[in-house]
């Protein structure tokens, strides 16, 4: 189990956080459809996009991956671009 203690000795979960770049995304229309496309993922606390195709996500990474929200972005059509 990856947890870290927090100040106090509890045991707190491992966040991650990280903006991407994505394809597919060229209008409102587009970020909705993301959003829809990650609705509910377990682990995903928070996703945020914009028209310039940038998403920033925060997950729990002891319940859902990087690779795992990739892969569900991906079937929705969007897919991480290379960095430049």
């Amino acid at each position: 189990m990856r947890r870290s203690r927090g100040a106090l000795g509890s045991l707190t979960p491992v966040r991650r956080q990280e903006t991407i770049q994505v394809s597919g995304i060229r209008c409102e229309r587009c970020v909705l459809r993301l959003g829809k496309v990650l609705e509910g993922h377990d682990g995903l606390e928070a996703a945020n996009a914009n028209l310039i195709g940038e998403v920033s996500l925060t997950w729990d990474d002891e319940q859902t991956s990087r690779e795992a929200l990739l892969e569900a972005m991906a079937r929705g059509g969007f897919r991480e671009l290379a960095p430049a």
